[in-house]
């Protein structure tokens, strides 16, 4: 192999040592970013699910003040 040769397969071993890394780097960061947007979702439909049962219970609530204010005044 003459030394012309093995020096520009050696660049080409660099370059894909160095192509791997960064495509190792933009994976790892995409898994993360993936990986907080699972976390934030769950956290989210949690938090809804929560507002949801307080809205219902609030309606409900609403729903015999109502009922009570019309047998008032049906009686009155």
């Amino acid at each position: 192999m003459s030394g012309a040769h093995r020096e520009t397969v050696q660049k080409q071993i660099h370059q894909d040592w160095a192509n791997r890394e960064y495509i190792e780097v933009i994976t790892a960061s995409i898994k993360r970013i993936t990986d907080f947007l699972n976390s934030f979702d769950m956290s989210c439909r949690s938090r809804l699910a929560v507002l949801n049962e307080k809205l219902t219970i609030l309606e409900r609530r609403i729903d015999y003040l109502e009922a009570c204010v019309t047998q008032g005044e049906t009686l009155t």
